[in-house]
């Protein structure tokens, strides 16, 4: 078991798609960082050159105290001290605006920061409501959270980190570059020469480390969707004593992801201590190869063409000595941010990818609407609730609008339709619901039972033929209001965190605690709830875990019966429901179906007998339909499921 839900989660992750950041990625999120807040970023960015400059200028004091220091050798002590006091104030001055540009910086990058990942979590949670259900049968549920975990976290660290340090190195090392030319034409040949080889260097162990980043990102991926996985299924996973075959499938998964962080942080680890040992050495190598300048009295020369001294060329050496440190540490601390950027573009690429993603489609124009009907027939619109809904379809041609009262008339014409276009899984079906008529589908499993109502729900469109609803084709009609006219219940059931009563208000958020309470009494739900700690008031948790199987089937025909649409799909509704409760549910269905046009899918033939119409499918073919007792008559596919000579699979 372990082993195919693997092997299923393999086939169906995004792989390589998620695994490089595409070009576009870095000025897209840049465009919406801006657009979020774009007089905030202006003072973080002012804050941040402000803060860069003031940092670098610091530098510049060494050489002014060490040239008050000879002033005062020389003899001019008053004027040596009224240099040292400007000096003083004036470092004072810088010190304290950095830290307040600091300051404001910090708190402003955290509000951004925060205000960003949430438009890009809502922006996301937006999109993934306006998907269709083909994207959620095409990726895992474990790979699409990590779009809200993994992949949103390296966009935080990419945009209150890595971009504000990456600019803020960058001014500084513009800065500096200009302060070493003109302090020093020959030391600054030799810092370039060196900046080249820790270039080389950061991009060998650097684009190393960010590929293995990347894969750790992957690894990790795969590894939280395997866990979620075993999660959801560890009772099937004992049941079937599959715990070791899990540990070993889990191991290998760990183990590709122990691998690939191991290695990335290898080399992320390796690369600061090197960068650090590099400055160290050109900072060794910039003092003897001043000290040869001064010995062989070459004289300074700086790009402005100024030339100094022995004396003052010493000044220059000591003070240009600690800026080459600050150079080089800013190149080191630049390549250390190539990881964050690395995963923080391919974060932001993966969350681009889901956004980008095409939305439902949707060219219905008609749409379901209230209406007063008159003893002639008449409909008429209206805003207050008759029980009564009807079709508003405006005509193109002419600009005229007709009503067509909602029945629950469905009918089907020559359907084709795959989920793939190399598989067809219906062929040339064709039915005709009535309203009020009960059509049950049985068939073995992947026969198209449930891939019908699927179509009807226009979950998936057809590939050929028509369907239409009182009449008209439902490719006309607003998804919403179709959807809205049809009430379902699945064999899965799916209940949310909050009340009893909230769940089953799900159906209808409009519906009072009362028209709850019936439909509770209606699905026979209501002495069970009756029973529980807080009655309708009782938390449901972890999909209504504290509840029987039974019970949470109870509360979604609950669910379905408090929705009142025409339409009823029952997909295995009572599959999970013991015999005794079975015939409990069976009259309250019996009573929901009344004047409904129902679509029933089961496997216990015996729900099924009072049906109007049965139809037997095949591969996605309709080989038989008809009542049961005509079914019987035929002694065909139906006979001999029904007296047990052939089994559904």
């Amino acid at each position: 078991m372990a082993r195919v839900m693997n092997m299923r989660g393999g086939r169906n992750m995004r792989g390589g798609a998620r695994g490089k950041a595409k070009k576009g990625t870095l000025p897209r999120l840049l465009k919406m960082l801006f657009a979020t807040s774009k007089g905030s970023m202006a003072v973080v960015f002012l804050c941040i050159t402000i803060s860069a400059i003031t940092g670098v200028a610091s530098s510049l004091f060494l050489k002014q105290l060490l040239t008050n220091i000879k002033l005062g050798l020389s003899g001019e002590v008053a004027k040596a001290w009224e240099g040292l006091i400007t000096l003083f104030v004036t470092m004072g001055a810088v010190y304290f605006t950095s830290i307040l540009c600091n300051f404001i910086q910090t708190r402003t990058m955290a509000k951004v920061t925060q205000n960003f990942l949430h438009r890009i979590r809502t922006s996301v949670f937006g999109k993934m409501q306006s998907l269709p259900i083909k994207y959620f049968d095409q990726h895992l549920t474990g790979d699409i959270m990590s779009s809200y975990t993994n992949d949103t976290d390296a966009i935080r660290q990419l945009v209150s980190q890595s971009i504000p340090h990456l600019y803020q190195n960058f001014i500084s090392i513009i800065t500096l570059l200009v302060i070493m030319l003109t302090s020093s034409l020959w030391l600054s040949l030799v810092m370039f020469l060196g900046v080249i080889l820790m270039s080389f260097v950061t991009k060998v162990v650097g684009g190393n480390s960010a590929k293995y980043f990347i894969k750790q990102q992957q690894s990790l991926g795969a590894e939280e969707g395997f866990v979620q996985e075993m999660i959801q299924g560890q009772k099937v996973v004992k049941v079937f004593c599959h715990e070791d075959e899990s540990k070993q499938d889990f191991d290998v998964k760990n183990e590709q992801l122990c691998h690939d962080a191991t290695k990335a942080h290898t080399f992320a680890n390796i690369l600061m201590p090197i960068m650090g040992n590099l400055g160290n050495i050109l900072y060794v190598l910039l003092a003897f190869v001043g000290g040869i300048l001064l010995a062989l009295e070459i004289p300074n020369v700086t790009i402005t063409g100024k030339i100094e001294g022995s004396t003052t060329f010493l000044i220059t050496i000591i003070a240009f000595l600690p800026i080459s440190k600050q150079f080089t540490g800013n190149v080191s601390q630049s390549s250390q941010q190539l990881n964050s950027i690395v995963m923080g573009l391919a974060g932001a690429s993966r969350l681009f990818e889901l956004m980008d993603q095409q939305p439902e489609a949707d060219d219905g124009y008609v749409t379901l609407v209230r209406c007063n009907i008159a003893e002639d027939g008449t409909i008429t619109e209206t805003e207050e609730r008759t029980g009564h809904w009807a079709w508003k379809h405006p005509h193109k041609a002419d600009g005229t609008i007709t009503y067509e009262e909602l029945k629950g008339d469905i009918q089907m014409f020559d359907v084709d339709f795959g989920y793939t276009p190399e598989k067809i899984v219906l062929h040339n079906v064709s039915l005709y619901a009535k309203p009020g008529q009960k059509i049950a589908f049985v068939g073995a499993t992947g026969a198209g039972k449930t891939t019908i109502t699927n179509l009807i729900n226009r979950f998936y469109d057809i590939a050929d033929g028509k369907i239409r609803y009182d009449g008209i084709n439902i490719n006309k009609i607003k998804k919403d209001d179709l959807r809205r006219s049809l009430g379902i219940v699945l064999q899965d059931t799916n209940l949310f965190t909050g009340t009893v009563m909230e769940n089953i208000r799900y159906g209808r958020l409009s519906a009072t605690d009362e028209e709850c309470i019936e439909a509770a009494k209606l699905a026979y739900a209501h002495d069970f709830i009756s029973r529980l700690p807080e009655g309708y008031n009782t938390m449901l948790t972890q999909d209504g875990a504290n509840l029987s199987q039974g019970q949470r089937q109870l509360l979604s025909i609950a669910r379905a019966a408090v929705k009142d649409a025409p339409v009823m799909i029952l997909d295995e509704a009572t599959s999970s429901i013991d015999t005794r409760t079975e015939a409990l549910v069976q009259k309250g269905t019996d009573r929901l179906m009344q004047g409904r046009t129902v679509f029933v899918i089961a496997h216990r033939l015996s729900t099924v007998r009072n049906s109007d119409v049965i139809m037997v499918l095949d591969y996605g073919h309709i080989i038989e339909r008809g009542s049961h007792e005509e079914l019987i008559e035929k002694r065909g596919k139906y006979y001999q499921l029904y007296t047990g000579a052939f089994e559904l699979e």
